[in-house]
């Protein structure tokens, strides 16, 4: 139980899949995950066409091609085997991008490849948006305004990116050697560089881009930028891959369409119902871990699952 992971929560549902309670509550998370992936998919394709609109991405005619792995009825390490297995022995570097509906086991199959593929980074565009937001309220600031979606126009958007630059990170005048994205460890990182700042992201990702200016303006921001930060992470991926680093982006397909690369996954169950189930699995093992606290007694492991099971239920 206390494992919390895809073989916890497989277990879990054979213990629950015959309980009335459990049915309806893994239905009911299937629908919220259908429901969730559906209205972020909306947004984000309305963000690409924004995008395509001001000429920063082009409307690409046919999408990308995704090789599919159904992941039902495996664990986390026979799907991350199925993807090296694809990817084949003489894949040494380069993006590999993995699509697929909430619950498919997207961010365990990152984990996974990145403990069994040399040089691995992972990549998210969080800290591009957070830092395109800390100069735009920089910018309105300075000009005694405040921040708004108006000055989120293509010509300053077009200036602000222009002080966004992914580099080689150097110590002492000496490249670091270790591959990372953002991660704080050096090699290469993402610089911000105008309207008097002078900052590496890796430095400040837990501080000023977390802090309240950036945190309360990124939604805006991020409606009306997603063209700009997936030309941005596209770039970045390639020197990576270029450099010899396995790069592992998940995200979903409105916006990894966009980013260049060969390598692509989308994890599918064709079960679509033990989506529900997996989700309402992990659910139940959290709480019921919570409510056992330092018990282990294979009776008291039972009661707290029965009981975190009634919670959840009767909460939704």
């Amino acid at each position: 139980m206390l494992r919390q992971d895809s073989v916890t929560s497989k277990r879990l549902i054979e213990m629950l899949q015959s309980n009335p309670a459990f049915v309806a509550f893994a239905k009911a998370e299937g629908a919220a995950i259908l429901a969730r992936d559906t209205e972020d998919g909306e947004k984000l394709g309305a963000g690409i066409a924004i995008a395509i609109e001001k000429g920063v991405l082009r409307a690409q005619e046919t999408p990308p091609v995704y090789t599919k792995v159904d992941v039902l009825g495996k664990s986390a390490e026979e799907v991350a085997e199925a993807l090296l297995g694809e990817l084949g022995p003489e894949f040494k570097s380069g993006v590999i991008v993995l699509v697929g509906l909430s619950g498919t086991g997207k961010g365990t199959t990152v984990d996974m490849l990145k403990g069994r593929l040399p040089r691995a980074t992972t990549w998210s565009n969080g800290n591009i948006f957070r830092a395109l937001t800390l100069l735009a309220v920089t910018h309105c600031l300075q000009q005694g305004l405040e921040f708004n979606q108006a000055a989120l126009t293509p010509t300053n958007l077009a200036l602000w990116m222009g002080m966004l630059s992914f580099e080689h990170r150097k110590a002492d005048g000496v490249v670091v050697s270790a591959p990372s994205c953002q991660e704080g460890s050096g090699f290469f990182d993402t610089r911000i560089c105008g309207l008097g700042l002078d900052l590496w992201v890796s430095d400040v990702c837990n501080t000023v881009l977390k802090g309240p200016m950036v945190g309360k303006n990124i939604p805006t921001v991020a409606e009306l930028t997603q063209g700009e930060v997936v030309a941005f992470a596209s770039n970045a991926c390639q020197a990576m891959g270029d450099a010899g680093i396995c790069v592992l982006l998940e995200g979903r397909e409105q916006t990894v369409n966009y980013i260049a690369s060969p390598h692509r996954f989308e994890l599918i169950m064709s079960d679509a119902a033990l989506i529900g189930m997996r989700r309402a699995a992990q659910r139940v093992g959290a709480k019921a871990v919570e409510l056992l606290g330092e018990a282990s007694e294979d009776t008291a492991v039972e009661g707290a699952v029965a009981e975190a099971l009634k919670q959840l239920a009767a909460a939704k």
